[in-house]
């Protein structure tokens, strides 16, 4: 599980943005803080990354994922979100877990550090990329970035990743403006039923008079 907020908060972003993604594809799986076992009969191997994404198997609710009940597909794509407390034997063992066990993309990233790194696959290896900085995901079509200290993940129709608050924001506006823009509607609908009853009753007067209102 997280150990701080801020390690909590970008854990749910980048879960939950992966997971609007891949909404409409019924055979996307995406997971955030969920055990990975991928050797029947040995419980023993296991590891729980932050984000992953696997290709290839239904979406639905898991209690855990086991690789030889999912048709043996490995997560393809794995993202971790490092805090203080994170030892190097600790970060060492995952990243030999991820590459024993067929990871083709590995994305790991420090929020307190604002430090960005990517892993791509490469026979039996994951080799590390020169750089993440604008790199686009193979898998994923995604792009990303830093700036400054926050992750910048790009969707490819341009939008960006955004937590919770950031959307309820964002529907918030986007509930008023229809509020706002409904209202200006009404409001101009009624002005022309005002106008259109004002010329009624000033054709009504000319009829009165004796007069063709349409001439």
């Amino acid at each position: 599980m997280a150990e701080n907020t801020l390690q909590f908060r970008w854990i749910v972003t980048i879960q939950g943005g992966l997971d609007a993604l891949f909404r409409d594809d019924p055979d996307v799986f995406v997971a955030g803080d969920l055990l990975w076992y991928p050797v029947r009969g040995d419980n023993t191997i296991r590891t729980a990354p932050d984000a992953m994404v696997i290709f290839g198997r239904p979406k639905g609710e898991r209690g855990s994922y086991m690789q030889w009940r999912e048709g043996d597909i490995p997560p393809q794509v794995v993202f971790e979100v490092l805090s203080p407390g994170n030892r190097p034997n600790e970060l060492e063992e995952k990243f030999a877990f991820f590459q024993r066990y067929g990871v083709e993309e590995y994305y790991q990233y420090d929020p307190d550090r604002g430090r960005l790194r990517g892993w791509m696959r490469k026979g039996e290896v994951l080799e590390e990329l020169p750089s993440v900085e604008g790199w686009t995901s193979p898998r994923l079509g995604i792009r990303l970035g830093l700036e400054e200290f926050d992750l910048v993940l790009t969707r490819p129709d341009g939008e960006r990743f955004q937590s919770f608050l950031e959307l309820d924001a964002g529907y918030r506006l986007a509930r008023q403006e229809a509020h706002d823009e409904r209202r200006r509607r009404e409001a101009a609908e009624q002005q022309m039923e005002l106008e259109r009853q004002r010329a009624d009753r000033l054709a009504a007067r000319l009829r009165s008079l004796g007069l063709d209102p349409d001439a």
